[in-house]
């Protein structure tokens, strides 16, 4: 692949939101020399990795969707994994996209040329594509990871990690070890206690639980919505509106956010009656520093009594189960890993080479950062896609994804020009920027604890630090003087 006359050409890595998302934003715009690798079978990223029980999405689908492509037939607010995959696989069947994508084709490097302009893509299975575009979007929450506990190895049942969910292990009667309480735990452990003996559930730390309203859509909602679009359009618009308002409590106004603590509160006290496993699940930290989840069968689970709330920390996994600081050994017939991702490892295993053969990996060794979350000093013609610096603490990451998708259509258009192979976002602007957002971010909850949106340093490489509105703005147009733009001789 080569600038043609279809226009320059684009190498997507990950068929997720992100990397669907963009393929749309260059076919509507014109362009059609795009290829999308994938290194699973099928198409989804995500919503096709995680099939846990109870897998769902904790933003409301009228909001977790594209602007452009509305779904009116969800059948409920906050839809199950299945029917957000069927709604992605169903965006690329629309959009004439099967045909532009390689799967089971794993990315493992990725090099600029420069004396073509191009980016040469090497895969596992030795096959290399060259393109003037280069666009990673395997996201902040594809890469499972095991926790560092000892002797991990030795246990002798059955254990996995929720992102690879081992269906063929029948639970029922079984005593389960579930080690983690984030946004798959809460999610998963009210369908495990319907079938296990016993679960135990051990928590680093609790969680800030807020409720749900999740009704499922009736037939004459969808007639609506299909006939009237702007009715879904108004429900969507005051998500939206919701999302930022919760935004702006956690990053301006602090006596807002106690607003919302004391909702979560009101919550424990309507499920968990014992004062002591109350105790156990009341955050000691401030609402928003870790991610806030929502759902409505997670604490009255940990209420019933074949469940228990493990908080002593874990020493080694044993053969029988889990060992615990005053070495009490808990038996479990299986453990599941609700242990989250390495969402501070951007591009995980990949490697990639830019100008004078510099390492990203080593470019990114104090920590991931990129010019409005996509663009690296001295990798050209490189965007990345949800990247540094671009989750949400509240809202939707599709509002982001298009936005990026935008830009990056945007850039393309301005390679397509006579006499531009490459765009290199400028040292300075890269800098000024990544200084504004760590700065701002060093003031945010998310700098006040330990938690995935940040490094053990404490620089937080996860999120945005203001609303999406500001997003969009700072997004809308690609500024060429942002840019070195060069020609290859």
């Amino acid at each position: 692949m080569s600038s043609s006359a279809k226009g320059p050409s684009v190498l997507i890595v990950g068929t997720g939101f992100g990397g669907i998302g963009t393929a749309i934003e260059l076919r509507r715009a014109g362009f059609t020399d795009f290829t999308i690798l994938e290194s699973a079978a099928e198409a989804g990223g995500v919503w096709r990795d995680n099939t846990y029980p109870g897998a769902a999405c904790d933003i409301p689908s009228p909001l977790y969707s594209f602007s452009f492509e509305p779904n009116p037939r969800w059948p409920k607010r906050f839809s199950h994994q299945p029917d957000i995959l069927a709604y992605l696989r169903g965006v690329i069947a629309k959009y004439g996209l099967e045909p532009h994508i390689r799967y089971r084709t794993e990315v493992t490097s990725a090099a600029f040329d420069e004396a073509r302009g191009l980016w040469r893509v090497e895969t596992k299975n030795g096959e290399t594509y060259e393109a003037n575009v280069f666009v990673p979007a395997v996201g902040q929450l594809s890469r499972p990871v095991l926790p560092a506990i000892p002797n991990r190895e030795n246990f002798a049942g059955d254990a996995f990690h929720s992102a690879r969910w081992d269906h063929d292990v029948d639970l029922t009667g079984k005593r389960v070890a579930v080690i983690g309480t984030g946004a798959s735990a809460v999610q998963f452990v009210p369908e495990l206690r319907k079938r296990a003996q016993h679960v135990t559930v051990f928590q680093r730390t609790p969680p800030y639980v807020m409720a749900k309203s999740d009704p499922s859509y009736r037939p004459w909602q969808h007639w609506l919505f299909e006939h009237l679009p702007p009715t879904q359009l108004l429900g969507r618009l005051r998500i939206f509106l919701l999302a930022e308002y919760a935004t702006y409590a956690m990053t301006k106004h602090p006596v807002l956010a106690k607003m919302f603590e004391l909702r979560t509160a009101q919550l424990r006290r309507r499920h968990i009656k014992n004062r002591e496993l109350r105790a156990k699940l009341t955050p000691s930290y401030p609402l928003g520093c870790k991610r806030i989840l929502f759902t409505n069968d997670y604490l009255p689970a940990l209420a019933q009594p074949n469940v228990d709330v493990e908080t002593r920390r874990i020493t080694e996994i044993t053969e029988k189960g889990v060992r615990v600081e005053d070495g009490t050994e808990l038996e479990a017939d299986v453990l599941v890993y609700g242990t989250g991702f390495a969402a501070t490892e951007f591009l995980g295993r990949l490697s990639v080479t830019g100008l004078g053969g510099r390492s990203l990996q080593d470019e990114w060794s104090g920590g991931p950062r990129a010019y409005l979350g996509m663009a690296v000093p001295g990798f050209p013609n490189l965007f990345c896609v949800y990247g540094p610096n671009t989750n949400l603490g509240a809202g939707s990451i599709i509002y982001m994804i298009e936005r990026q998708a935008r830009y990056i259509r945007q850039a393309v258009e301005q390679l397509a020009r006579p006499g531009v192979s490459y765009l290199d976002v400028r040292p300075e602007v890269e800098q000024r920027y990544d200084d504004e957002v760590q700065k701002r971010l060093g003031h945010s909850v998310w700098s006040a604890c330990t938690s995935w949106y940040r490094q053990a340093d404490g620089r937080v490489t996860t999120n945005w630090p203001g609303l999406v509105t500001e997003y969009d703005r700072r997004t809308r147009r690609l500024d060429p003087a942002d840019y070195r733009m060069g020609a290859v001789a």
